[in-house]
């Protein structure tokens, strides 16, 4: 998946405007541009309290500046001192106390061989995904209780997202639950899009969701649906590409991994945290 361009952060765009229609009226309208905007303002988190006269204050602005209409979804200290880091347009930025300098990047600690803006990016997309009822998403679960849990923002047409779900069979075997978003690359009131919605609004999901990806046709119906609400927030936990693989605690697992793979990591993780807790 590409990394976002630090450009984007200077857009005059806001992540609502990328949503302009609903399935609730594919046409376009105002009452379309409007519904998609509930939507995608409908992924709300908790906003940061910024006291005046701090680090965080003068970074906020000179934010601010640069563009108007940005979003903070978490400011405090980086792990180096003399900046603070940001998480805001699904991206990691770390930008000088005193406001000069700001620079964007993967910030890895070496000694523990962690990536720590991804840890940052991590704990808003945990965040992001609260917002997101288990109810709206689509659900292939093993028999009996599940070993581990992801979170699957997907689209229909990738080639990569078919290749995971031809082996959905796999994965649930293997005791892994996946929970299927929607992020329909082609954007909002395109094709894609509306196949999307097709699958939400289907009497059977799963049944649809297998149908789409193989390319049969799901006849299309209007209903209330997610769809719109789930791309917006895989914007703002940072995805660019699909298939994205989370753990339900925001942390990234990548994208296409084989059932076996996909295991061994989700395992790794387990033990890692097991490991964390002890020491």
């Amino acid at each position: 998946m590409k990394r976002l361009a630090l450009a984007a952060l200077f857009s005059t765009l806001s992540l609502s405007a990328c949503a302009q229609t609903d399935s609730s009226a594919q046409s376009g309208g105002t009452d379309a541009k409007s519904s998609a905007k509930t939507q995608a303002d409908a992924v709300k988190i908790a906003a940061p309290v910024i006291v005046a006269g701090t680090p965080e204050a003068r970074v906020r602005d000179v934010l601010t500046k640069l563009n108007p209409g940005v979003g903070i979804d978490r400011i405090g200290p980086a792990p180096f001192p003399g900046f603070r880091e940001v998480v805001t347009s699904g991206q990691v930025l770390y930008v000088s106390d005193d406001g000069k300098y700001l620079f964007q990047g993967g910030l890895l600690d070496i000694a523990k061989r962690r990536n720590l803006s991804e840890d940052a990016m991590a704990k808003v997309r945990s965040e992001v995904l609260k917002t997101i009822p288990v109810s709206d998403r689509i659900v292939f679960s093993p028999v009996g209780k599940p070993k581990h849990t992801v979170v699957v923002l997907t689209d229909i047409e990738c080639g990569y997202c078919r290749k995971f779900h031809s082996e959905i069979a796999e994965y649930t075997k293997r005791g892994i639950e996946v929970e299927y978003m929607a992020f329909p690359r082609a954007g909002i009131g395109s094709s894609d899009y509306n196949k999307m919605v097709a699958v939400w609004c289907a009497d059977d999901r799963r049944k649809a969701m297998t149908d789409a990806k193989d390319d049969r046709k799901v006849p299309m119906k209007n209903c209330t649906n997610p769809v719109t609400m789930q791309y917006a927030a895989g914007q703002r936990m940072g995805l660019t590409g699909t298939p994205m693989i989370l753990t339900p605690e925001g942390e990234m697992l990548g994208g296409y991994l084989p059932p076996q793979a996909l295991e061994q990591r989700l395992e790794k993780l387990d033990a890692d945290r097991v490991t964390s807790k002890d020491s």
